[in-house]
């Protein structure tokens, strides 16, 4: 068996504000090396679930959310949320008994600095209470769309000389005449 490192938290650094994020290439200013670790342990996350994560997920699996579906173990950031849901900006983060509420809470300052909604749930009301926990769910999911739609408005009235269409395509699809012209009858030669 090997030993695993984990990442230590000095005190200082945890009562100090959320580092800022850039959004910059394949990560936020995270090294490659850094970046593959965090997607290798949130495999290694998804394969040794918890049973709320468990039930929580096999509820995403069965509904039909459209185009708001949520990620298990995602990677955003330099962070690993329970639940990323990219089109709502939406993360969603369980509490498990003893897990340390200082750096999950730096986590959220770091997400919600770059726009994120971070909303934490306790395991044990998911595995009691799954029916509330969804409802109270489905009204955040709400909220957060009329905030999504209600800041593209603000952006669409202070930007009126931005338009909003799509380009009209001039070329022919497919790059070539497919279904333009007939195509000759007969034998091959």
């Amino acid at each position: 068996m090997t030993t695993r490192k984990t990442l230590a938290l000095n005190p200082e650094a945890a009562a100090a504000e959320a580092p800022a994020l850039k959004k910059k290439g394949r990560g936020w200013e995270i090294s490659d090396k850094r970046l593959d670790a965090l997607h290798e342990q949130a495999r290694e996350m998804r394969r040794h679930s918890t049973d709320a994560h468990k039930a929580l997920a096999a509820k995403f699996t069965a509904a039909d959310l459209g185009r708001y579906t949520f990620t298990r173990h995602a990677v955003v950031g330099s962070a690993i949320v329970d639940f990323n849901c990219h089109n709502l900006g939406l993360a969603l983060a369980i509490d498990e008994e003893g897990q340390n509420d200082t750096l999950a809470k730096r986590r959220d300052k770091s997400l919600e600095s770059v726009g994120i909604k971070v909303m934490r749930i306790a395991a044990a009301d998911i595995l009691t209470d799954i029916d509330g926990v969804l409802k109270q769910l489905t009204q955040v999911m709400r909220d957060r769309i009329e905030e999504r739609k209600a800041a593209a408005r603000a952006h669409k009235a202070a930007n009126p000389k931005q338009t909003y269409d799509r380009p009209k395509r001039t070329d022919k699809p497919h790059g070539g005449d497919r279904g333009d012209t007939p195509k000759p009858r007969g034998r091959k030669p």
